[in-house]
């Protein structure tokens, strides 16, 4: 076996490469005991990606209309305070947003209970930061959620 067998290449990646020599890596979840589809399932990346988008958009609009009055600069500088509250409240609250909620998606502990307050406070401000939630691992979820110890998953 040469170098590139091992590695894989560069579309491919390490993980096709070691499953062509037989590795089973299993479903996303198997690791955290969750189900492999359905309910309860993780939430795969488009479903948590397009519940973000519209979360971020009605928060948006929301500044733009009723905070910022139409001002675009005033509009940018509440989006991101405005979304880090909306998402706090509702995740603490309901352990989903309103985009969560449209896409079919909870917020959840890995034990499968509630996420708690402090959870929630520290998972959204590393998910205003951008970076945590770009940074997935084989289950496809972020450093933000692994932080914290929660899972998306579908409802």
């Amino acid at each position: 076996m040469d170098t590139r067998e091992a590695l894989g290449s560069w579309i491919d990646g390490p993980k096709a490469a070691a499953e062509k020599m037989g590795t089973d890596f299993g479903y996303r979840g198997e690791r955290l005991g969750l189900p492999k589809e359905g309910s309860g399932s993780i939430a795969g990346p488009g479903r948590r990606i397009g519940a973000l988008f519209v979360d971020g958009w009605l928060v948006s609009l929301v500044a733009y209309g009723l905070i910022a009055k139409g001002t675009p600069g005033s509009a940018n500088m509440w989006t991101t305070p405005l979304f880090f509250a909306v998402t706090v409240l509702l995740l603490a609250t309901t352990g989903t947003t309103v985009g969560k909620r449209l896409f079919g998606l909870r917020v959840i502990r890995v034990d499968g209970t509630r996420a708690t307050i402090p959870q929630v406070l520290l998972r959204t401000v590393l998910l205003c930061l951008v970076v945590p939630a770009l940074v997935w691992d084989r289950d496809t979820r972020g450093l933000h959620d692994k932080a914290v110890g929660t899972v998306e998953v579908r409802i």
